[in-house]
């Protein structure tokens, strides 16, 4: 039997991205991929956020991510603000310091709402990662569609501790087959470890229209990293300036990719759904 049966649950959601936080941070168990899936099969969810103790000096907790496919995120932020909710009462904090596998995050308590600090974007085509050389990563030479009639076209890459193309269009996001797009992108040779893929409207005063289909969980109704992706690929091409409005089918996001060090703060609501309990039988067929 899984060591998670009967272990407390949160589900939450961050302006509709779903999110399950476990809190593992008695240290009792390490949570699987198989465990990861199954209950993603009972609780649905877009990431699972599980803290463990902090394992450096001056975090407060050490965070993985799975998607649905009990494949791992680097990054989350959308959840993260779901974990700063859940651990700042906990821990008397209005500031937290998360370690992930790839990096420390940090979270503060903005009003009703958290901001996440989600670090610095890197553009290297060797950083996102991709297979081939692109001496520029702002519009590259890809297409998805017909040759003489692309659909999308010369995706923005970004790194925002996960992989991220953007495509820029000038019509409604919504009139886009995300659903069929999405996964051939995201299953590109070009992209060895896969991609999350954004397509985006500007609709002026630094407002951004987007819709995400998230590398292991599929379209979404918000992407925290994607939005963060989206307003530093805005920036970078003159588009928009370095605050952004990210408006995406669960609600806004506000993205200030800050001058100075170059991270990339985002700021947005969170709500708690219900709380649960695992049970024994999720896990049947985990092992």
């Amino acid at each position: 039997m899984s060591a998670l049966a009967n272990r407390p649950y949160l589900k939450m959601n961050g302006i509709g991205n779903e999110i399950v936080v476990l809190d593992l941070t008695d240290g009792s168990h390490a949570a699987t991929p198989a465990e990861a899936r199954a209950i993603a099969v009972r609780e649905p969810f877009d990431q699972l956020m599980v803290l463990y103790p902090p394992r450096l000096e001056g975090t407060d907790a050490f965070m993985r991510i799975f998607n649905t496919d009990g494949s791992q995120s680097g990054a989350c932020g959308n959840g993260t603000r779901c974990v700063a909710w859940h651990l700042m009462p906990a821990l008397g904090k209005d500031r937290l310091v998360l370690e992930t596998p790839t990096s420390l995050v940090e979270a503060r308590r903005a009003g009703e709402s958290f901001t996440v600090d989600m670090g610095s974007p890197t553009f290297g085509w060797q950083q996102i990662p991709i297979s081939r050389e692109f001496a520029d990563t702002m519009a590259i030479d890809f297409a998805y569609g017909p040759i003489d009639a692309p659909v999308l076209s010369r995706p923005a890459l970004v790194n925002m501790g996960n992989p991220h193309a953007v495509f820029f269009v000038r019509d409604d996001p919504a009139g886009y087959d995300l659903g069929s797009i999405g996964p051939r992108i995201e299953h590109d040779p070009l992209f060895p470890e896969r991609v999350n893929v954004s397509i985006a409207q500007l609709r002026g005063n630094d407002q951004i229209a987007l819709r995400v289909w998230e590398r292991g969980a599929g379209l979404t109704r918000a992407c925290g990293s994607a939005a963060c992706a989206t307003a530093v690929a805005a920036a970078r091409r003159g588009l928009a300036g370095r605050k952004s409005r990210i408006s995406l089918p669960g609600g806004d996001l506000m993205i200030e990719w800050r001058e100075g060090d170059g991270h990339v703060l985002m700021t947005g609501a969170v709500e708690l759904e219900h709380e649960g309990r695992f049970e024994a039988a999720w896990f049947a067929d985990a092992a």
